[in-house]
């Protein structure tokens, strides 16, 4: 069975979703994970601020509003009067749920109740419509088998049991319809997978009932082997390994987030990234398999800054460099890019938020100098150590633009370089220009 997962701008209008409905109903049994219509998750956020600040007028108008959109995709979406009070019905108890929100006392448990709503909506909508054409279609609720453990993990034992149970409980049905992103943590309360969202859940539902393939529907005809939004006559890459995808993902590629799909990684599930709009096209497709002897990509990652820290006791000073990054542990500051020498190290971080702190403590073992406003500029395929050239081929198509840092071996999958903000758009479209097209 195929896992099939549909984004907010694949379900926003109900052309949208009757688009959905025609791709997913040609005989064969599946799984559909289902995101909040567009623009409904930043409604309900905005809720949930009002709410925070007692704005209960404000959230007020933001729920009215919501109404007066689903109430317009209702009218198109369903052609008998039936469903469409049907669908009515739906969509109002979920939003009165919200206003029965709207009180004195506001807290995270009631925001995360609140961004719920979203995907219980549409699912609730997509199953009454296919219903309205005659499929047998079923919702498996998310909250009654998606869950997270202390660590704010996936309970994956628990997913796979909870999630085949209720599997086996609706043999008949031809569509199972599930909500992406929401679930219960370890103490039963509503909450949310937050990294990856909807592609998270389809691949832990793919993991657990160890699917024939999942496929992450969106806006956009696969990953790009650079930013089409920069650089012009990009092409999707039709193949990539699971390493090189969560490279890409991380450092850049917005169409996937770079965990969301270990659970597929580990369980050897081909992951297929797919475009709504344009359904016949190959997309991507990410598995364990490597192609060898090749670039595929090139993503870039912004609002980074570089911190060099250089101390002429580094070369004799046992644990120095425990000691620095002890220092970005403490205030919980992930490290993307890390260089050394015997005087010094540099690093890069993406997080302003402790740097001033930061900067201090590092003090204390050498100078420190600080730049703002940098990129990372990430280069992935097989870029094993043995290919001859590779490395050579990309820094010299940088030959004229200035590079503050390079990271080459960590793994086996990539070269990232730090450059100016400024340089960007040129360093991304040279990059291309000798990689893909010369």
């Amino acid at each position: 069975m195929k896992v099939l997962k549909f984004g907010g701008t694949s379900v926003g209008s109900a052309q949208r979703m009757k688009d959905v409905a025609g791709l997913i109903c040609d005989g064969e049994q599946k799984i559909v994970v289902l995101s909040a219509m567009s623009g409904t998750t930043n409604s309900l956020v905005e809720i949930s601020d009002y709410l925070y600040k007692k704005n209960h007028d404000g959230a007020n108008e933001v729920i009215n509003r919501l109404s007066v959109k689903y109430a317009d995709v209702i009218n198109e979406l369903y052609s008998t009067q039936d469903y469409k009070n049907k669908a009515g019905e739906l969509v109002t108890s979920h939003l009165n749920y919200i206003r029965s929100l709207v009180k004195d006392l506001f807290t995270l448990f009631e925001e995360r109740v609140i961004l719920a709503q979203g995907e219980l909506m549409s699912t609730g909508m997509m199953n009454l419509y296919l219903n309205e054409t005659g499929v047998k279609s079923v919702i498996l609720p998310a909250l009654d088998y998606m869950r997270t453990d202390k660590n704010a993990e996936p309970d994956t034992v628990y997913i796979k049991e909870k999630f085949n149970h209720l599997l086996t409980g609706n043999p008949d049905a031809n569509i199972y319809i599930t909500q992406g992103f929401i679930c219960r943590n370890a103490y039963g309360e509503v909450d949310n997978l937050q990294r990856g969202g909807s592609d998270y859940t389809a691949s832990l539902i793919g993991a657990a009932i160890q699917a024939e393939e999942i496929q992450i529907w969106t806006d956009i005809d696969g990953m790009h082997n650079n930013d089409p939004r920069i650089v012009d006559n990009t092409s999707p890459v039709r193949y990539l390994n699971f390493d090189e995808a969560a490279e890409l993902a991380y450092f850049g590629a917005k169409i996937l987030h770079p965990t969301c799909i270990l659970p597929a990684k580990l369980n050897n599930i081909p992951v297929r990234l797919l475009n709504t709009m344009q359904p016949y096209a190959a997309g991507t497709t990410i598995s364990n398999e490597l192609k060898k002897g090749k670039i595929k990509a090139v993503a870039a990652k912004d609002n980074i800054i570089s911190i060099k820290i250089k101390s002429g006791r580094m070369l004799l000073a046992t644990g120095f460099l425990r000691k620095v990054f002890e220092i970005f542990e403490t205030y919980r500051t992930p490290i993307d890019m890390v260089t050394t020498s015997e005087v010094g190290v540099s690093v890069t971080i993406d997080k302003s938020k402790h740097l001033e702190e930061i900067v201090n403590d590092l003090k204390k073992y050498g100078t420190v100098t600080v730049d703002k406003d940098m990129v990372i500029i990430c280069v992935v395929g097989d870029l094993d150590w043995e290919n001859l050239g590779f490395e050579a081929r990309i820094i010299s198509a940088l030959k004229d633009i200035p590079v503050r840092m390079i990271s080459y071996g960590g793994s086996n999958y990539n070269v990232s370089l730090l450059v100016r903000l400024s340089d960007k758009k040129r360093a991304l479209q040279i990059l291309s220009e000798q990689l893909f097209h010369s």
